[in-house]
């Protein structure tokens, strides 16, 4: 029986490379609203970051997303995707 490849990504915060399900995606869509998908399945370009918070606020102080996605991002989204992640 074969064994099953695991799909790894790497996170933008810390710069690990961890299995797809341990992280969140960060996706852009096409009409360029930013989002979280806790799903992994929504459209768009995505970026992946660990499941917690200090990961989180190891991208936004150095705007990692912004070159991820090349655009700027305003802090209501920032502050909205942490709200999301802390709960």
């Amino acid at each position: 029986m074969k064994t099953r490849k695991i799909p790894m990504r790497l996170c933008i915060g810390c710069g690990e490379m961890k299995p797809k399900k341990e992280l969140i995606r960060i996706v852009k869509s096409k009409e360029g609203e930013i989002s979280l998908d806790l799903t992994g399945k929504k459209s768009g370009r995505g970026a992946y970051i660990c499941n917690n918070l200090k990961c989180f606020q190891k991208v936004r102080k150095a705007r990692k997303l912004e070159r991820s996605f090349s655009c700027k991002i305003s802090d209501e989204i920032y502050d909205e995707m942490e709200g999301e992640l802390s709960k």
